[in-house]
């Protein structure tokens, strides 16, 4: 799962080392906030693919990693199964118009955008944790089976 790193002036989408193989890219996705026009959570990412993976790897309903362009612009995709996701939508940003990608951190990440924040970057997560944005779910229960004896023969 990709990390989110945002501060006051940009958001930086830090990519482990086999998402940067399979999406054929050197280094981090960095967006400046100013471009970012739209955030959108989705439980499914594939509907928002749009193009073909130039360069980029895809397998269908698994996984979908790189720039993708098609007609709209060139958009970049961390897609895995079908997975919540989020859609940020940009304007002016020099190489994307979209980025579409695979994290349980959206929610996050949409409180963490709305704030003013420190030069320093922090994860998403971290940022919304302190402010108290965050609701917190309780931990569920395991479910006990019940098991009936069998009938003695």
């Amino acid at each position: 799962m990709v990390t989110m790193l945002l501060d006051s002036t940009q958001l930086e989408v830090v990519l482990s080392g086999a998402e940067r193989a399979m999406a054929f890219r050197k280094g981090n996705v960095v967006i400046e906030r100013s471009t970012i026009t739209k955030v959108q959570l989705t439980d499914d990412a594939w509907t928002w693919l749009r193009g073909v993976p130039s360069p980029g790897t895809h397998l269908r309903g698994v996984v979908a990693m790189g720039t993708w362009k098609s007609a709209g612009g060139d958009d970049f995709a961390i897609i895995r199964r079908h997975r919540p996701s989020v859609v940020i939508d940009l304007e002016g940003h020099p190489e994307f118009q979209r980025i579409i990608l695979t994290t349980r951190h959206g929610l996050e990440l949409v409180q963490a955008l709305r704030l003013d924040l420190a030069d320093e970057a922090s994860d998403v997560v971290d940022i919304a944790a302190e402010t108290g944005t965050i609701p917190t779910v309780p931990a569920r229960k395991p479910r006990s089976r019940k098991t009936a004896a069998a009938p003695a023969v």
